[in-house]
């Protein structure tokens, strides 16, 4: 993942995702659609994110699960 990717999805993770937000398939999905939308208007790339992380989703849903959403693998 690029540095610009990594700083650009720890950031949005921290300030767009809730701990109360829910771990089911369409508060997960509708999270990763925002974070793509959000992404391309800030001129990145959705590949610039997942070189190296693999599923955008499953960063997602594993923000909500531990709730640390300031924390990625």
């Amino acid at each position: 993942m690029s540095t610009r990717g990594t700083n650009f999805l720890d950031r949005w993770i921290s300030e767009k995702v809730p701990e109360t937000a829910g771990a089911d398939i369409i508060s997960v999905a509708d999270l990763t659609r925002q974070l793509f939308a959000d992404a391309k208007a800030a001129g990145i790339e959705s590949v610039e994110i997942e070189e190296d992380i693999g599923s955008v989703y499953e960063a997602i849903l594993d923000a909500i699960v531990h709730h640390d959403a300031g924390m990625v693998d």
